[in-house]
């Protein structure tokens, strides 16, 4: 069994009188990538800057690899990295150059800093950018310098603040990608906070989301998933040919609530489990059954049922 990279017990931030992160309670274990889900203001940048003792609790207490975060968080900080959302870079220096003060600000001795510039260059894809000035780079390339500056003092663990957010599609991928290889080649541990669902999907297993500061739901996005199909009974019918009439029919049967057609798919929910008397109707109007399984729910529509009932 993995342990835990992270643990929060009733963490808790206050601005005043608002509540910013309220009695958190979470894990992470070590090797995951941890997807951390909110709108704006929800509490996740606050999170990540308790996590990385940036900023002192009000109450409650966490560990980041086994270190108290208010009592080490010197050494916190010399195994957690973190890429801040639009974060800042010396624009008049080159990437290499940007890299070599991080290495100088982390204590690593010039050598082997240059051995892992030279290495993280490769690994982010700016090699041929090594004395390129940051000023002439996308917003694509300083997020992956960004992330050599996270990795150059090799941490076990990675915080990146909405990492994709006004990328092209390209660059999104790119970014994604690449934090999936780290994860699986170096076994780097990610927490990745976003409102990006659509990218979280395609990057985490598991998944944390935070509404007003609190913590509504922490699972892996199929059982979540699964929890919702339980609660919301939807069928998918993948069918030879479909008519209004069918559709129609289908409608008609007692605790059918709705049918919504997606080319040559109906999906088709119910107050109660009435896939026999709907595969029935399919066949008698001599359509032939495809595929027929529960809906699977995206992480958008996980995401939204979970802030309905919160």
């Amino acid at each position: 069994m993995s342990q835990l990279m992270i643990q929060t017990h009733e963490l808790t931030k206050h601005y005043g009188d608002i509540k910013a992160v309220d009695h958190l309670n979470l894990t992470v274990a070590e090797g995951e990538i941890f997807g951390f889900l909110g709108p704006n203001g929800a509490g996740k940048t606050t999170t990540l800057l308790m996590l990385m003792g940036l900023t002192v609790p009000t109450s409650g207490t966490a560990t980041v690899g086994g270190y108290d975060i208010i009592k080490d968080s010197r050494n916190v900080r010399r195994i957690a990295g973190l890429l801040p959302e639009g974060a800042g870079y010396y624009e008049d220096l080159t990437a290499k150059q940007n890299l070599k003060y991080i290495g100088q600000l982390n204590d690593i001795p010039r050598i082997e800093a240059e051995k892992r510039i030279s290495e993280l260059l490769e690994t982010v894809g700016l090699a041929k950018w090594a004395d390129t000035k940051v000023e002439k780079f996308s917003r694509g390339m300083k997020q992956r310098l960004g992330i050599a500056q996270v990795l150059i003092k090799r941490p076990k663990v990675a915080f990146f603040d909405e990492p994709t957010i006004g990328l092209d599609p390209q660059g999104t991928k790119e970014i994604r990608d690449m934090l999936i290889k780290l994860n699986k080649e170096h076994g780097l541990t990610v927490f990745l906070s976003s409102h990006m669902l659509y990218e979280v999907q395609q990057t985490c297993r598991r998944v944390g989301i935070i509404r007003g500061g609190k913590l509504i739901a922490a699972d892996t996005i199929e059982n979540l998933s699964n929890k919702l199909a339980k609660e919301k009974i939807t069928i998918e019918f993948e069918l030879s040919k479909i008519s209004p009439d069918l559709i129609r029919e289908i409608k008609a049967i007692d605790g059918v609530t709705s049918v919504d057609q997606e080319n040559h798919k109906l999906y088709v929910q119910m107050e109660r489990d009435r896939s026999m008397e709907v595969s029935q109707t399919i066949t008698k109007h001599g359509t032939m059954i495809l595929l027929m399984k529960p809906k699977e729910y995206s992480l958008e529509e996980i995401f939204l049922k979970y802030y309905e009932e919160a």
